[in-house]
Order: structure tokens, then sequence, then C-alpha cells
């Protein structure tokens, strides 16, 4: 475990480590919202998504 945490505080891999928690986010995001649409579109409101979007 010692030798990992070394690894990853070095200066040149800190941007790798910020980005896998940025990616994370945004896959968590997305899977968010796509649970969200398929909901709207088992109620039949197919119409909510797009204003959703837009806005």
């Amino acid at each position: 475990m010692e030798n990992f945490l070394l690894i990853i505080t070095k200066p040149d891999n800190v941007p790798i480590i910020g980005m896998l928690f940025i990616v994370v986010f945004f896959i968590a995001w997305g899977v968010k919202e796509a649970r969200r649409n398929d909901k709207l579109i088992e109620q039949g409101k197919r119409d909510q998504i797009l204003k959703d979007m837009q806005r």
C-alpha cells in the first residue's frame, strides 16, 4: 500500500487521479439521467425528456 500511495502522489500522476474522479462523476450522472428518462418513458411522458434536456 505504501508503494501505491507513493506512485499516485507523484506530480505526474496527480492529474490522472483527478481525471478518474471526474470520469466516475460523469458516468454516475449519465446513469442517473438515463434511469430518470426511462421512468418518464414508462409513464408516457416522452416529450418531457426533450424539454428537460433543453433547459
